[in-house]
């Protein structure tokens, strides 16, 4: 584990701003002198696969970025061995992982990583990073062969997080669903605000955020961590 290079990230969009404005000067100083990526869009389900691989290319292209979608070569598994960097979008994560199955490429993916591959994931990109896809917020369009995730980290991500509720709306909120995962599952969550995100470089985690990092913890616990102490966390 002390080889993995990743970073999770929350978002691609923050409100108010353009298409990955907030993260990609982020993404280009961790990939450093890796200028090849190979880009996953199995997230994307009302956009094309195209679409979706052109869009980051062109956001990462200023910094002599070459984005390559894995849809377009001729056998997945080849590329994902021969990759520096992989990059998986977001989108809807049980799709994401479906895709991921069926083309048999959540364990490899793992190998390449400790390895030394980079990895880059943002929304359903992070979700599938952690050990299971079950602390996502998106709806199950499709069954995947197993909720179980690519595992780069030990706990689960829950990206997107936030506390508000909707007005005169008797849904669960964010909280009581994560507090229901945790009751039954005994894995800690970790929670990234919009605009947040958790870079690991040689296997040494730190948070980057505007917001405290929450994390829910078995049995009942929310525990709200600081910068330093969320880094200590994470490199638990």
């Amino acid at each position: 584990m002390d080889t993995i290079n990743a970073l999770l990230l929350s978002n691609s969009t923050n409100y108010g701003q353009s298409y990955m404005e907030h993260v990609k000067a982020e993404i280009a100083d961790f990939l450093g002198d890796v200028k090849d990526v190979l880009f996953i869009p199995y997230a994307g389900v009302t956009i094309s696969y195209d679409q979706y691989t052109a869009t980051v290319q062109d956001n990462l292209a200023p910094f002599g970025i070459q984005v390559t979608g894995i849809h377009t070569v001729d056998d997945p598994k080849e590329a994902i061995k021969n990759a520096k960097a992989i990059a998986v979008g977001g989108g809807n994560t049980f799709r994401l992982l479906q895709q991921l199955y069926e083309k048999e490429l959540v364990g490899l993916i793992n190998n390449q990583v400790n390895l030394g591959t980079y990895y880059v994931g943002w929304s359903a990109g992070s979700n599938v990073a952690g050990q299971t896809i079950c602390t996502t917020n998106d709806m199950p369009i499709v069954e995947p062969e197993s909720f179980n995730a690519i595992g780069l980290v030990r706990y689960q991500i829950n990206p997107h997080y936030s506390e508000a509720t909707v007005p005169n709306h008797g849904g669960e909120s964010r909280k009581a669903r994560l507090l229901e995962y945790i009751t039954l599952n005994k894995t800690d969550v970790v929670c990234l605000p919009e605009g947040s995100w958790v870079k690991i470089v040689n296997g040494v985690s730190t948070y980057h955020g505007n917001e405290n990092m929450k994390v829910y913890k078995y049995p009942n616990q929310v525990l709200d961590f600081e910068l330093d102490n969320a880094n200590k966390y994470l490199n638990y």
